[in-house]
């Protein structure tokens, strides 16, 4: 069992590095594309329409594994950013602040930077099956 999970480990890697990045996209497509429709769209240059910028390009080249470690470690910071900025204030406590999206962003991204974005990627295709 144990080599059946060290054998899938780089894959799983590679599938939470796509789920999070397809989460994270979606909410830019949301604030610059208006897909899905929101009730409320943060209007052009806010702060708010500019992390939704880097969600939709960094979130595109997370999910494809293109540059991962650099847009890893940029979303690392603004989910940082957005949780001290937007939540905190708000509560100490995430699950009252509504920032527990937010934190694991940050510390799955965080985690993406150290151990890359794993064999489907186009990172490792380009390193030669190595991420």
């Amino acid at each position: 069992m144990k080599q059946r999970l060290d054998q899938a480990s780089p894959y799983l890697l590679s599938l939470l590095r796509i789920v999070s990045a397809l989460v994270l996209f979606s909410y830019g497509t949301q604030k610059i594309l208006h897909f899905p429709v929101a009730e409320r769209v943060p209007p052009v240059l806010s702060l708010p329409w500019i992390a939704g910028l880097f969600e939709l390009t960094l979130g595109f080249l997370l999910l494809i594994g293109f540059m991962s470690r650099a847009a890893a470690f940029i979303l690392s910071g603004l989910m940082a950013f957005a949780y001290f900025i937007a939540h905190f204030p708000q509560s100490v406590f995430p699950s009252q602040n509504g920032g527990v999206a937010a934190i694991l962003f940050c510390f799955i991204f965080l985690y993406l930077v150290a151990a890359g974005p794993g064999p489907v990627s186009i990172d490792a295709r380009r390193n030669g099956g190595r991420a």
